[in-house]
């Protein structure tokens, strides 16, 4: 079993003894998710650590777009509740990186791949997701992309 799983699942026991129903219910729904990654596709298998955060991260990134859509239509609420999910999640995930920080792997990306303009986005795409691997959402990568050979 990986690391990762094995930590979600004892911390889940701790928010359960704790009584902290928030954490309960987002490591529960999260451990949800990695099961049925795992029982997907033709045969069953263990997740990787790495694919457990390729899980946590579509998870958190429902969680923001929930939040996003309850707090534009105007249910404060739910929207509180999401945010605080994806708090929960975020603690699971690697830190974010800067804006400043992003901008120059793009740069050196596009320097190493010779791209000259939004015709090789796509190349310069996939060097830089997985040079950032899960540290930036792919939206962010994508407008830095687009800012930087525009």
């Amino acid at each position: 079993m990986s690391d990762l799983k094995v930590k979600l699942r004892a911390d889940l026991t701790t928010a359960m003894k704790a009584r902290d129903e928030l954490r309960t219910a987002t490591l529960r729904m999260v451990l949800a998710a990695v099961s049925a990654e795992e029982v997907a596709g033709k045969e069953a298998r263990e997740l990787s650590d790495d694919e457990v955060q390729a899980v946590l991260r579509r998870e958190a990134k429902k969680r923001r777009e929930a939040a996003e859509a309850f707090g534009s239509a105007g249910r404060a609420e739910q929207a509180a509740r999401e945010q605080a999910e994806g708090e929960v999640l975020a603690a699971y995930l690697p830190a974010q990186l800067e804006d400043a920080d992003l901008a120059a792997i793009v740069a050196d990306v596009i320097t190493r791949t010779g791209a000259s303009g939004m015709k090789d986005m796509g190349k310069v795409m996939g060097a830089a997701n997985g040079a950032v691997a899960g540290r930036a959402e792919g939206s962010r990568v994508a407008a830095e992309v687009r800012r930087q050979l525009g």
